[in-house]
C-alpha cells in the first residue's frame, strides 16, 4: 500500500486507506481531509506532484480545484449577504447596471448563484477568461437562454464571473482579494482564488486520464450537454446557437489561468484549506473562534432554488445557494476529481483534491472517500 504522510483519529482509518487505494490504482498524487467541529480527524496527503512521478506530493502542494472553488466564491457573497449589503433576491442590474441590458433584468442575485440566471456558457475566447473586464462585459451584453430562475443549467464557467462582479461592485475589491481578505486570511487557510508567481512551486499541475493527454476538454461541464436556442442576444431570425468554447487541460495548467481571477474555476488549495474554509459552514458560520456568518446566514445557503433536471448536467440536481444539495448533505466537485461535502448536521466536512483526472463517469473517488469518513462519524457517535 502506499506510504501517505499526515496523522488521522484512528476512528477514521478508512479514510486513508480508501485514499491510499486510490494512489494503487494508479493516481499520481493528492490529499484528503476530514473536519470534525472545525479540527481535522484526517489530514493526509501522498503520491507525486509531477506526472513524471519524480516530486513527491508535500504537505503544502496546491492544486487547481476547479469547480470546488465555487463554494469559496458562494460563500463570499454569503458573507455579504448576512452583512445587510447584498440583497439576494435583488436584481443583479442593482449592484451592476450593465447587466439589465438584452432582457437581463429579472435576473435575481440568487439566480446567479443557483445556476437559474440562463447564462451557462461561455461563447467568447479561452484568453478572455483572464480579462476581467472583457469577461464581465461579454456576460453582461448576453441575453438569457431561458426565463430567469425557470430553468437550472450548470454555469461551469460563468457563475463565478456573475458572482464575482457582485461582490467587486459591492466592496471594490476583486474576488480573490475579498476572499482572502475576510475568509481565508482570518482563517489562516490556504486557498487563493488567482495564484501570484511566489506559489508557483507549490502547484501540482493537472495531469489528464489515462489515455488522454492536455488538449483533453472539459466535456459536459463545458456545455456539451444538450444546447438552447435561441444564443446570445439572438433573434428568431437567428443563426443557430455557436458551440460553446471547449476549455482543455492545458489551458487550466497555463500560467496565464493561475494569475487571473476565474471564481468558478481557477482556485488553488489543498485538501486541508478547503475543509478549513467550508467548516465554518459546517459549524454554523464559525470555525476556530471566527465568525464568518450567522446560522441563519449560513441556513439559507441550503435552501433549495431549484429541483429537476440541469441542462447542463442532464441530470437531477438539486441547488441551493451555490451548493449542490444531496439530502442532508451539500458541496460539490470540480472537474478532474477534486471535492467537498459537508455535513452540517455532524459538523463534519470531506475535502478531496487531486491533479489526477479520471474520465467523469467513472470517477467516484470523492463519494467514495465521504462513505469512509460516515465509517469514523459513526464511530464518534458510538463514543469509539
Amino acid at each position: 500500500m502506499t506510504d501517505l504522510q499526515g496523522s488521522y483519529d484512528d476512528l477514521f482509518t478508512a479514510v486513508p486507506s480508501a485514499f491510499a487505494a486510490l494512489l494503487d490504482e494508479g493516481d499520481v498524487g493528492g490529499s484528503v481531509a476530514v473536519f470534525v467541529d472545525g479540527e481535522p480527524v484526517v489530514d493526509v496527503w501522498g503520491g507525486y506532484a509531477d506526472a513524471a512521478r519524480e516530486v513527491p506530493w508535500q504537505r503544502d502542494t496546491l492544486v487547481n480545484v476547479y469547480s470546488v472553488t465555487k463554494t469559496m466564491t458562494a460563500l463570499c457573497a454569503l458573507v455579504l449577504a448576512d452583512r445587510g449589503e447584498l440583497d439576494l433576491d435583488a436584481p443583479v442590474a442593482r449592484y451592476w447596471p450593465e447587466f439589465a441590458a438584452a432582457g437581463k433584468e429579472a435576473v435575481l442575485v440568487r439566480h446567479t448563484l443557483a445556476h437559474t440566471a440562463g447564462l451557462p456558457d461561455w461563447f467568447g475566447p479561452v484568453a478572455e477568461v483572464y480579462d476581467w473586464p472583457a469577461a464581465t462585459a461579454r456576460l453582461a451584453a448576453q441575453a438569457p437562454l431561458w426565463e430567469p430562475g425557470s430553468a437550472a443549467g450548470y454555469h461551469s464557467l460563468t457563475q463565478g464571473f456573475l458572482v464575482g462582479e457582485v461582490v467587486r461592485r459591492i466592496t471594490g475589491r476583486m474576488p480573490g482579494e475579498f476572499f482572502a481578505d475576510e475568509i481565508a486570511g482570518p482563517l489562516g487557510a490556504d486557498f487563493r482564488i488567482g495564484l501570484s508567481a511566489e506559489h508557483d512551486h507549490r502547484v501540482a499541475l493537472t495531469v489528464p486520464p489515462p489515455s488522454r493527454d492536455e488538449d483533453y476538454t472539459a466535456g459536459a461541464a463545458a456545455g456539451d450537454a444538450a444546447t438552447d436556442a435561441p444564443g446570445p442576444a439572438a433573434g428568431p431570425d437567428a443563426a443557430p446557437t455557436p458551440a460553446p468554447t471547449a476549455f482543455r487541460v492545458r489551458d487550466g495548467n497555463s500560467v496565464a489561468w493561475r494569475r487571473a481571477q476565474i471564481p468558478a474555476a481557477g482556485g488553488f488549495g489543498n485538501a486541508r484549506s478547503v475543509a478549513l474554509v467550508q467548516s465554518a459552514m459546517a459549524c454554523g458560520g464559525s470555525v476556530r473562534g471566527v465568525r464568518l456568518l450567522s446560522r441563519a446566514g449560513r441556513d439559507r445557503a441550503w435552501e433549495e432554488q431549484f429541483s429537476g433536471v440541469d441542462r447542463r448536467l442532464g441530470m437531477p440536481i438539486s441547488w441551493g445557494l451555490g451548493y449542490g444539495r444531496f439530502g442532508g448533505t451539500y458541496g460539490w466537485g470540480g472537474w478532474g476529481g477534486s471535492t467537498v461535502m459537508i455535513e452540517p448536521e455532524a459538523r463534519m466536512v470531506v475535502a478531496y483534491v487531486t491533479q489526477q483526472m479520471r474520465e467523469p463517469a467513472q470517477d467516484t473517488r470523492g463519494l467514495d472517500l465521504l462513505m469512509a469518513a460516515y465509517d469514523g462519524l459513526q464511530g464518534l457517535r458510538t463514543g469509539g
